[in-house]
């Protein structure tokens, strides 16, 4: 499984500073073409990258996606999608060459380094229930070298860490988000000024929130029996999904005993736990015992499991900002918190963890099987759950009307043209 932790990508940014300042002065020098877009994910092909690529489509917008592998070129190759691979130079030539620049996790979902001057919409990938950016002491946490000791000046590092991030940022010009709520967290997590990041928000999820919620729940449902088997009609679907922990393996991947007490339910419930680790996170999910009651959904086999969350009848997770976009179905959610404290210290939340997961949030597998026990058998218990995610989404999410992805289209449009911004790249 993938792995990447943030001492890591740290080491990887000081060693390329000399790549960066190559970049910044071709950037420059090079016009950029007026109406071209580049688009990127480090998710894959999905994400609010894909619902906007899908709006710029229509109206015939010149774009190109950058991709990083393989998989990310059949799946754009399936779509129609053109593609340019990101690392080489025409993927260094077409980023400087755009004048939108489309990402969903960072400047990498393109060529990095040539991102400057560019209009960068900078769409993230989730409401951050977790500190992130700025706001985390994990963003600037240097490299680790010769085993477990950290390099001489690590304070140091991590200021220039600091200095680089800052930098980087003010190079995005518009950060679409969910509620007036979650832009305090961008705004604070990017360091960036309130009329860059607008509340419009978030075309990731606008596939919860378009079209009548039958339609929603059947097409998701026969998303999942053609990846993961087949399903009955009356089979309940329970989502387990860990958040990232930067590199290090999930405390909660349970144990031959947790196992069982998981398949009991799932067998008395007729229910069947579809398990997505974190595509960057490390861990075995795998039970002692053959079972079709529990199925692989990773992010090899769906890159973005948005879309599939109306097919879902409970969600389990620690910290991760599914909680937030689940409660646009609106699903119950057991949440399941093992290291909560370690978490807490080491990264650290915006408002409380109550605040989302409420008073009674599982510390072990024995508990959250409990949990869900009660979830799939006691209908007053799935209704209290489903009545949490509703209040949840009603304080984050400002609209609910599937249309984020054309607020977002039109404030590019509106905002990115070449008379608005004569000297691009002054930053």
């Amino acid at each position: 499984m993938a792995s990447f932790s943030f001492g890591a990508g740290n080491a990887r940014k000081l060693a390329s500073i000399p790549l960066y300042a190559m970049g910044r002065l071709v950037t420059a020098v090079v016009p950029r073409a007026d109406g071209e877009w580049v688009f990127g994910c480090g998710a894959g092909i999905g994400d609010g990258a894909l619902a906007l690529w899908q709006r710029a489509a229509l109206d015939g917008t010149p774009a190109v996606w950058l991709v990083g592998s393989e998989r990310e070129r059949a799946d754009a190759a399936a779509r129609g999608i053109p593609v340019v691979a990101k690392n080489s130079f025409a993927g260094f030539w077409r980023t400087a060459r755009a004048r939108v620049i489309v990402v969903t996790h960072g400047f990498g979902d393109v060529n990095r380094y040539a991102v400057s001057g560019g209009f960068v919409a900078q769409l993230w990938h989730g409401i951050p229930l977790k500190r992130i950016g700025l706001d985390s002491p994990a963003t600037l946490r240097p490299p680790r070298v010769f085993g477990p000791g950290r390099i001489p000046g690590a304070a140091l590092v991590s200021r220039l860490l600091a200095r680089m991030y800052r930098a980087a940022t003010r190079d995005i010009d518009l950060i679409p988000a969910a509620s007036h709520l979650v832009r305090g967290r961008l705004e604070s997590a990017f360091g960036l000024a309130d009329a860059r990041i607008r509340v419009v928000g978030e075309p990731r999820v606008d596939v919860l929130t378009g079209g009548d919620p039958a339609s929603r729940r059947s097409t998701a449902r026969e998303t999942i029996a053609a990846i993961t088997g087949a399903i009955g009609d009356d089979e309940r679907l329970v989502l387990y999904a860990p958040t990232w922990r930067d590199g290090a393996v999930d405390p909660a991947v349970p144990s031959a005993a947790d196992w069982q007490a998981i398949v009991d339910v799932l067998e008395a419930h007729d229910a069947v736990l579809l398990v997505r680790s974190h595509p960057l996170g490390a861990g075995r999910y795998a039970p002692p015992v053959s079972t079709d009651r529990v199925r692989a959904l990773g992010s090899d086999l769906v890159a973005d499991v948005t879309p599939v969350l109306p097919g879902l009848d409970v969600l389990v997770t620690d910290y991760s900002s599914l909680a937030y976009d689940s409660a646009l179905v609106p699903l119950p959610v057991v949440f399941l918190a093992p290291d909560l404290e370690e978490y807490a210290h080491d990264r650290g939340f915006y408002g409380t963890y109550d605040d989302v997961a409420g008073p009674d949030p599982a510390r072990d597998w024995v508990a959250a099987a409990a949990q869900l026990d009660a979830v799939l058998g006691d209908r007053g218990e799935r209704d209290r759950r489903t009545a949490r995610a509703r209040a949840l989404s009603e304080r984050v999410h400002a609209f609910h009307d599937g249309q984020a992805t054309e607020r977002v289209y039109r404030a590019i449009r509106s905002a990115a043209s070449p008379t608005d911004h004569p000297t691009r790249g002054h930053r």
